[in-house]
């Protein structure tokens, strides 16, 4: 997943692209023609805790001071409400669902392209968001989106979200991109020193320049490709790889290629640029013209939870103003509660990760789950399933 923004040696990024359930009934939004996810209803009421529950998170958002003493919100959580946190870190989307699968833990952390598949299988169940109060205050921009919800039905509590940049040395990259042209059409001009990031969705990004560049293909939704406008992507990414001097899946080597001049563009995070720039680094990042790809987390309730109560209790106190501040700066994000952002340490924290800035997002296509029935809403077509991406990208990469 992204890194934190403090323990910057302890944690290295771990959101490497879900390897696909290769189904055909692979979650979708409401939009998708033919996703009818398992008939399950929310709970309509909390009981009592059961004295523990057990999760599947990203490293980082379920902090108890082992890592450091002074980054703990698990605690006064066990404290308060009598449920022992269990925590289970996961390096993948792909392990996510797997975890989720066994039936063994109540709650998981869930990216977009993870979310609905476990929606699709039932192994995720809606979520009462009445039974969460701080949800209330969650920003309207990250409720019954895509990723998740179907026809209005809420199947999480969003965590945080951030967008993938254009990061570029200021001192080598002139002028100032405003394109990703720079990294695809135009990458021949900083050949070997163009990095990307090591992902199946990355293909997503070279379908979010494509529909800008290549109206021909009508790319709607960088997430939905058909056949031609997969090849599309897949070619130009096969183009690019000829001037990539390096994949990255780890922010740390990232942050030591710009230092040093191995890199000098290429997809990053907020949280990269940063740190870069801490260490000496002469980078700026951008949204290009074109928009950027993006993430967005959500607590996910197992269908089979054994410890619903205390999961609900969970779910409320991650997203609670003082904890989801605590979480959005130790990780790296945009906190998705709206007044987390008077309880950040750095009062200039949410400006800088946009948080309450819904026209950036909306530039923003967040992760989705590729599946055959396209995200867009077509139905005279079939869409390519993530399991074709994950075999395209080992070809891109050769």
């Amino acid at each position: 997943m992204r890194p934190h923004r403090v323990l910057t040696a302890a944690v290295t990024a771990a959101l490497l692209a879900a390897v696909a359930c290769g189904c055909s009934d692979s979650g979708g939004s409401s939009s998708a023609a033919g996703f009818d996810p398992p008939d399950l209803k929310a709970r309509s009421a909390l009981g009592k805790g059961e004295g523990e529950v057990n999760l599947i998170a990203w490293a980082g958002y379920v902090e108890d001071g082992s890592n450091d003493p002074k980054t703990d919100w698990v605690s006064d959580f066990e404290k308060r409400t009598g449920c022992q946190v269990n925590a289970k870190t996961a390096a993948s989307s792909d392990e996510m669902v797997k975890l989720m699968k066994t039936g063994r833990y109540d709650a998981v952390s869930a990216s977009g392209d993870a979310s609905l598949r476990l929606i699709a299988s039932g192994d995720a169940a809606p979520v009462n968001t009445d039974l969460v109060p701080n949800y209330q205050n969650v920003f309207a921009g990250l409720k019954n989106q895509a990723w998740n919800s179907v026809d209005g039905v809420a199947y999480g509590i969003p965590h945080g979200r951030g967008a993938n940049l254009l990061m570029y040395n200021t001192e080598v990259v002139e002028p100032a991109p405003t394109s990703w042209s720079a990294v695809f059409d135009d990458a021949a001009t900083y050949r070997g020193k163009v990095t990307a990031y090591d992902s199946p969705i990355y293909i997503a990004d070279a379908a979010l320049y494509l529909k800008a560049t290549r109206p021909e293909l009508k790319i709607e939704d960088p997430y939905a490709l058909d056949r031609k406008q997969f090849d599309a992507a897949v070619d130009l990414l096969k183009r690019q790889n000829a001037n990539i001097g390096e994949y990255w899946s780890d922010y740390l080597k990232e942050i030591s290629a710009f230092k040093s001049g191995d890199s000098v563009i290429g997809t990053t995070w907020q949280v990269i640029t940063n740190l870069t720039r801490a260490e000496g680094g002469p980078v700026e990042a951008v949204v290009p013209e074109e928009g950027s790809t993006g993430w967005s987390d959500t607590w996910m309730l197992s269908a089979e939870a054994e410890h619903p109560n205390c999961a609900y209790r969970w779910l409320d106190w991650i997203v609670s103003p003082e904890v989801n501040a605590q979480v959005a700066e130790y990780f790296g994000e945009a906190p998705a509660n709206a007044k987390a952002c008077d309880e950040t340490g750095d009062p200039t924290w949410c400006d800088t990760y946009h948080a309450a800035d819904e026209s950036y997002w909306k530039r923003i296509a967040f992760w989705n789950t590729p599946i055959e029935q396209c995200l867009d809403g077509r139905t005279d077509v079939r869409c390519v399933p993530y399991a074709e991406w994950v075999r395209a990208w080992t070809e891109i990469k050769g």
